[in-house]
């Protein structure tokens, strides 16, 4: 019944929201596809997924959950995984074979409620960290992205620095209009311009009406596609699910935030149905909401409205929309991706002042809740914690590292505390109870 009571609500929001601001809606709805087309692109070339499948299958999963969460929470690439099976070309079937071994490790994890004893004993500051170190991985990936060679090159006047220095100009410009359309435009300036790259190139070809035709393939569990599961599952339980949960209620507090189990369900949801037909194995992702909140998104309404799009496009074009998305200027893609990084990174200056672990229930008769105050100590130690966590992510660019950094970090300060609290109650007890 609450289930159904929350989707009501969402409903109501979803409508109200898109009524208000259709455009930032629209716009926050492309807000994430700085990561989905690289990724998506790459292994759609390399025939480690099928793209017509995949545009299907992850259309209807933004529809499912902007209905169920109603949030812009978005359907994105399982990063790890993308990587290596980029890296060794994997096939379809050993690619979707590791989205499937991830799903049923976080599916366990959900319903047993061993994810919701993790979160629990996570503190804030490494939750946080995860946040901060994910957002700056995005802006150091984008900024690296920018500056390849091609970029400098005129021989490529569509896609150049050029064009990337003109989109940080809008985009500065436009920082304090949060709603903005700002990734629509960005996104219709770059299809017009990919447009034009497919029409003036003798190799590409525009896109043209080719039937979804799905086919069943059975996934083939390899020691490859177990070991980029297992590389993506620190990813995906921290990042895709314990942090999008926190970020989601710090950007959205009128919402209800989805909790960790939910979360872990869907992802496993997702998984389990996708790749049976050679779907992209996806997730949820904290830098997902950061990108499409900070392009306008507000409510579910924006990825319903996404994977509307997805679906058709999957439907009628199919493959045939690749020559088109390769040539989506990257240059543009990167702004993009900078934008929510800095967005993600954003939560971080939270820590000490507004996080959910420094709020008390008062002892009135009308529970209201207060902030407690914050030593300088303990906001040091809690700003510590957080920087070794994203030091760690940083520094190794393995979200487990930084987890492992910072909950170590953590365990020393609260070892270091019960220390002194044992030297002072000996030194109590030691004390004389009078005086001559």
């Amino acid at each position: 019944m609450a289930l159904l009571s929350n989707i009501k609500r969402f409903h109501r929001n979803n409508v109200a929201t898109l009524r208000s601001s259709p455009l930032a809606e629209i716009s926050g709805a492309l807000g994430d596809l700085g990561t989905l087309l690289p990724l998506m692109i790459t292994l759609a070339v390399n025939g480690s997924i099928s793209l017509s499948t995949t545009l299907v299958f992850s259309g209807f999963f933004n529809i499912a959950t902007g209905v169920v969460f109603g949030i812009p929470l978005p359907v994105q690439p399982m990063k790890a995984i993308a990587a290596a099976a980029i890296a060794s070309k994997a096939s379809e079937r050993e690619t979707v074979a590791a989205g499937s071994i991830v799903a049923i490790i976080v599916l366990l994890l959900s319903i047993t409620g061993l994810l919701h004893w993790v979160t629990r004993i996570i503190p804030i500051p490494v939750v946080k960290g995860i946040q901060f170190g994910a957002g700056l991985s995005l802006v150091i990936s984008a900024g690296g992205s920018l500056l390849q060679p091609f970029a400098h090159h005129w021989t490529f006047p569509l896609d150049n620095l050029v064009w990337s220095f003109a989109a940080f100009v809008l985009l500065i410009l436009t920082q304090k209009a949060s709603r903005f359309p700002y990734a629509l435009i960005i996104f219709v300036v770059g299809l017009v311009l990919a447009v034009i790259s497919v029409t003036t190139t003798s190799h590409y070809h525009l896109p043209h009406f080719r039937f979804w035709d799905p086919f069943l393939e059975l996934p083939w569990w390899s020691a490859d596609a177990i070991g980029m599961g297992i590389a993506q599952l620190p990813l995906t339980t921290l990042n895709s699910v314990i942090a999008a949960s926190a970020l989601a209620a710090d950007l959205l507090p009128d919402l209800p935030a989805p909790s960790v189990t939910a979360l872990g369900i869907s992802v496993a949801a997702m998984n389990l149905l996708g790749c049976w037909f050679g779907a992209m194995p996806v997730c949820h992702g904290a830098g997902g909401i950061a990108a499409q909140y900070r392009f306008g998104a507000r409510s579910g309404a924006s990825i319903i409205l996404l994977g509307l799009f997805k679906m058709i496009l999957g439907i009628i074009f199919g493959e045939t929309l690749l020559d088109l998305l390769t040539a989506f200027p990257k240059t543009l893609l990167g702004i993009m991706v900078i934008a929510a990084g800095l967005e993600l990174a954003k939560v971080g200056q939270s820590l000490n002042y507004g996080a959910p672990d420094l709020w008390e229930t008062s002892v009135d008769q009308h529970r209201h809740k207060i902030h407690r105050d914050v030593s300088d100590q303990e906001r040091s130690e809690r700003w510590t914690v957080m920087l070794m966590t994203t030091a760690g992510i940083l520094a190794f660019k393995n979200d487990g590292v930084g987890f492992v950094a910072g909950m170590l970090c953590h365990w020393a300060y609260q070892f270091a505390d019960w220390v002194e609290r044992k030297r002072s109650d000996r030194s109590s007890e030691s004390r004389p109870l009078l005086h001559t």
